[in-house]
């Protein structure tokens, strides 16, 4: 068995002395994990970072083998992520998001957006509102997804406001006024591509209303926690918000 594929490192396990267990997210092989000979050495650690993209060839002699990856690097983009917190996080963020979805299973959407996020990543919030969207993203990759186009008490596609957290749909302004405190807020980038970085509480909404489904849908029903690093970076988006006023 053989193939090769365009790929993003989104962990490594040590194996033995000298070798690592590689962990990528693939365009056309899904999340796939790979044995990688050496790859304690000092020559291939550079390369085996999570971050960082490659082109894989994978080998085993039967398809439900572990196999052996061998890799070479096509962006090395692993030491700018970790030159600040929220790149550090933010790769955490995703790799444990993607662990969500079952190895070797194609999800071509998710790669496409995992390899235009990691640019964004050193800039908290315009980072974190695509990390959003990405989680929007998974949710729907995972059969939770959310309805943010259409008021689900009218049917109305303009004004919406809100999203019922009972039925994850959205609600128009008007229609959801009266139940507004049990409603989650629906920031409007969420429902179009922003032609700048959103607000740093629209960004920080965006997080409590992907993370109230995340828990209710795919963590608390398979007994997991959202990875700290979460928290951690929710914190950095807001943190930036009251760097940027007391510099004002």
């Amino acid at each position: 068995m053989q193939w090769t594929d365009e790929g993003i490192i989104i962990g490594t396990r040590r194996h033995g002395e000298t070798s690592l267990i590689v962990e990528l997210m693939t365009a056309e092989h899904g999340r796939h994990l790979g044995l990688v000979r050496g790859g304690r050495s000092r020559k291939q650690q550079p390369l085996l970072q999570p971050g960082n993209s490659v082109t894989a060839t994978w080998r085993a002699r039967l398809d439900e083998h572990l196999g052996n990856f061998t890799l070479e690097a096509t962006t090395q983009r692993a030491a700018l992520l970790m030159e600040s917190q929220s790149g550090l996080y933010g790769v955490q963020i995703l790799g444990a998001l993607i662990r969500l979805l079952p190895e070797r299973d194609p999800h071509g959407q998710v790669y496409a957006a995992l390899e235009a996020i990691l640019g964004w990543l050193g800039k908290p919030v315009a980072g974190g509102a695509l990390i959003v969207r990405f989680e929007v993203l998974m949710l729907e990759e995972l059969g939770f997804g959310l309805d943010l186009y259409q008021c689900a008490a009218t049917g109305v596609t303009e004004d919406l406001a809100y999203v019922s957290p009972k039925s994850g749909r959205a609600v128009s302004r008007v229609a959801g006024e009266p139940w507004r405190e049990r409603m989650l807020p629906l920031p409007g980038f969420l429902r179009e591509t922003p032609a700048e970085t959103p607000a740093v509480d629209d960004v920080v909404d965006a997080f409590r209303l992907t993370g109230y489904f995340l828990d209710r849908h795919v963590y608390g029903p398979r007994g997991m926690e959202p990875p700290d690093a979460r928290d951690r970076f929710v914190a950095l988006v807001a943190r930036s918000d009251a760097a940027r006023l007391a510099g004002a």
